[in-house]
């Protein structure tokens, strides 16, 4: 999610950028074209209020000095009024000087300010010296004539040089023109009402202001204008940084004056412009964000969710539950469920194969060990009862063979492995009586049983090759002296069984290897043993039981068995013939239930 959403973002933040750079370059070109269109309107409307400053001018002179109709001053001065009542709207006045500069004729009717020398103004000089143009003047104050208003006003001036005939002579002349400045300075304020920064001026070719919306502050030195070099542009758009600030310049030229209207864009209007673009964009930035980030955390829950719910059955799967793999989402996860729940099912099908092999294995173990004992044994017996036949001693031959018949009868118990604590003393005992007859009461044996272990599992024929040990390593070289006992009780759930001689015993280092070295030399019996012995009850209930011996030299030896205390019920004979292996937190509560059960017969 983190990684489809950061792409996604990234894309957006592209997608935004380009987004804002295209309509900012398209807004700056909207801009430019409509202060261009703007400007071209107000050009023509300058160009015409110019023309008709022209036409006034042409009409003066071809209609009014030049008119063979108008002879004399008077006719003049009529003809000038009817056309400034005409054009008295953009009129201030109409006047014409011969060429000492004195008035000749003026329009309205007005005295003239004292020794105005007008051959020295501006307007008069530019005409005199290029008598075939029309010369336009920067604004001014109208300081020729005194209309007793006391008041002063701003005009452009128009002049030309004429020719002028008195009394038939002609010499030249100029004729004036002055417009009243107002009529522009509206036009222009009106297109620099706009707010956003932008603003237009008019300048002549020399660069003179003819007006600014700042002209005062210009005046007086506060604020700077490019003027001078704006005036030496063409018409056209130029880019320009002016007092530390970007900006564009546009340029359009003012027909038969040489003026240039000027609209200045500074580059913040721009980006004031762009300000509800810029939130708007953002805007949609922020709702996309939202929604890819909304989306993709659906898809990535879509897609991890299952593999969450797969990791969690693995995991329980994997901490000893037996849940269903989860199979679910899309193919690949419901693959990868199904692989791995018949993963796990070949993995529970090879354990308990694994395990039946296992319990057959130590079965099989188990027999083989037994099948060492029981041949030999009946060798031993056999052998015994034909001595005593041999030698007249039938009684002894009966007492042996019915011992003997039990002794086997509880040996085969119906091919179980596991019997009772009892039936495993009945059989020591009628091996015991087997060996006195033979041995001819060389020994005596005592049994001290508590008879409470009696109703508890035994491993078969496990007392019979200890007390064989006793009899061939321990008394059988004694005379008439050798003891053995056999005991038993319960011990912290656990049943010891014991068998002690007082025979010759053995070395420290006999003892380490008794247990341990089966390929050891035997002076007497099968070789089997205690090794047997201890393999057998290890195989079926662990390796914490087991035997323990203990020996000195000339004191006798002393063989332990330690079994776990479990009732012997026919379910649990069935487990342990199956070769499982109780632990002892399974002991316990079977070793606590036995003992109510004695209590309670107790009582």
């Amino acid at each position: 999610m983190i990684a489809f959403s950061v792409i996604s973002v990234s894309i957006m933040l592209i997608l935004g950028i380009v987004m804002y750079v295209r309509f900012s370059n398209s807004a700056r070109q909207d801009t430019i074209q409509s202060t261009q269109k703007l400007m071209e309107q107000t050009g023509e409307y300058l160009e015409d209020y110019l023309i008709s400053m022209r036409q006034i001018s042409d009409a003066v002179y071809y209609n009014v000095i030049k008119n063979d109709f108008f002879e004399g001053q008077e006719d003049i001065q009529r003809g000038m009024n009817l056309l400034y009542e005409a054009n008295s709207d953009n009129l201030r006045s109409i006047a014409i000087y011969n060429n000492h500069g004195s008035l000749v004729a003026a329009e309205p009717v007005a005295s003239q300010k004292e020794d105005p020398d007008v051959t020295k103004q501006e307007w008069y000089v530019q005409a005199m010296a290029e008598m075939e143009n029309m010369h336009f003047s920067t604004p001014h104050i109208e300081n020729l004539f005194d209309d007793g208003t006391s008041r002063y006003y701003w005009v452009i001036s128009l002049s030309r040089v004429v020719e002028l005939t008195d009394n038939g002579d002609s010499h030249l002349g100029v004729l004036l023109v002055d417009m009243d400045y107002s009529s522009i300075s509206r036009l222009m304020n009106q297109i620099n009402e706009l707010n956003n920064g932008q603003y237009f001026f008019l300048c002549d070719s020399n660069g003179e202001i003819i007006y600014h919306p700042r002209q005062m502050q210009i005046s007086d030195g506060i604020y700077k204008e490019n003027n001078e070099t704006v005036a030496q542009y063409k018409e056209g758009i130029y880019e320009e940084r002016f007092e530390g600030e970007r900006r564009k310049v546009i340029v359009n030229s003012i027909s038969y004056t040489g003026w240039k209207l000027v609209g200045v864009i500074p580059y913040s209007t721009f980006t004031s412009g762009m300000a509800d673009i810029q939130y708007f964009i953002v805007m949609i930035m922020l709702l996309m964000g939202m929604m890819l980030v909304i989306i993709n955390r659906v898809v990535s829950d879509r897609i991890s969710s299952p593999i969450r719910k797969l990791n969690h059955s693995v995991m329980e799967y994997e901490a000893g539950k037996k849940p269903e793999i989860y199979i679910g989402g899309s193919l690949e996860i419901r693959h990868l469920g199904w692989s791995i729940q018949n993963s796990y099912e070949q993995i529970d099908s090879l354990m308990k194969t694994i395990v039946q092999k296992q319990n057959e294995r130590r079965k099989n173990e188990i027999d083989a060990l037994q099948s060492q004992i029981n041949p030999h044994f009946l060798y031993n017996a056999l052998d015994s009862i034909t001595w005593m036949i041999e030698g007249g001693r039938n009684d002894d031959a009966a007492f042996m063979i019915s011992q003997l018949a039990k002794l086997f009868r509880i040996s085969l118990s119906k091919g179980n492995t596991i019997i009772t604590v009892k039936d495993e003393l009945q059989h020591a005992k009628s091996y015991m009586n087997i060996q006195k007859v033979r041995y001819k009461n060389a020994f005596a044996v005592t049994f001290d049983i508590d008879p409470e272990i009696e109703t508890y599992c035994a491993v078969k024929l496990t007392l019979q090759p200890i007390l064989e040990n006793a009899i061939n390593y321990g008394v059988s070289s004694m005379d008439d002296c050798g003891e053995i006992s056999v005991s038993g009780k319960m011990e912290d759930g656990k049943i010891i069984l014991a068998v002690a001689d007082n025979g010759i015993g053995m070395s420290e280092e006999e003892v380490r290897f008794v247990l341990t070295d089966s390929n050891r030399i035997h002076k007497h019996g099968s070789g089997v043993g205690l090794v047997n012995v201890n393999s057998r009850i290890q195989l079926l209930f662990g390796k914490e039981y087991g035997l323990l011996v203990e020996s000195e030299p000339d004191e006798g030896t002393r063989v332990s068995i330690c079994i776990p205390a479990i009732p012997y019920t026919e379910e649990n004979r069935k487990t342990l013939e199956k070769g499982y292996i109780f632990d002892e937190e399974e002991v316990k509560p079977l070793y606590a239930d036995a003992m109510e059960r004695v209590k309670k017969n107790e009582e």
